[in-house]
C-alpha cells in the first residue's frame, strides 16, 4: 500500500504561484502513475495532470496546460505540481492520487490540501 501526504497549498492571489507536493511512501513500482485532481466547492473531483512513476510520459487537462508543470524526484519520492498564472476557477482541494496503470479507483488518495486564489 502506498501512503501518500499533500502539501504546500494556501491563498494566492490572481496571477500568482504555488507549489504543491506529494510525498509517497510504500511499495511503488514502475508500472504506477500518480496524479493530481482536484475538487472545487458543488463540483465533482476532476483530474488536473499526472506522471508515470518511471518515464517522462505526462498528461494535462486542457484547463490546465500551458500553466501547470507536473514533475517527480525519484530520490525523494515526491512528486510535485507547479502551478503558474493562477486563476480563482483553480480553487480548490488538491488531491494526489496513486494507481497501477491510472486505475484511480483503487489506488491510493492523500488528505487533500487546499489551494485559494482570490481575484
Amino acid at each position: 500500500q502506498v501512503q501518500l501526504v499533500e502539501s504546500g497549498g494556501g491563498l494566492v492571489q490572481a496571477g500568482g504561484s504555488l507549489r504543491l507536493s506529494c510525498a509517497a511512501s510504500g511499495r511503488i513500482s514502475s508500472t504506477y502513475v500518480v496524479a493530481w485532481f482536484r475538487q472545487a466547492p458543488g463540483k465533482e473531483r476532476a483530474f488536473v495532470a499526472s506522471i508515470r512513476w518511471t518515464g517522462d510520459i505526462t498528461t494535462y487537462s486542457d484547463s490546465v496546460k500551458g500553466r501547470f508543470t507536473i514533475s517527480r524526484d525519484n530520490t525523494k519520492n515526491t512528486v510535485y505540481l507547479q502551478m503558474n498564472s493562477l486563476k480563482p476557477e483553480d480553487t480548490a482541494v488538491y488531491y494526489c492520487a496513486a494507481a497501477v496503470a491510472s486505475r484511480w479507483s483503487s489506488g491510493s488518495w492523500g488528505q487533500g490540501t487546499q489551494v485559494s486564489v482570490s481575484s
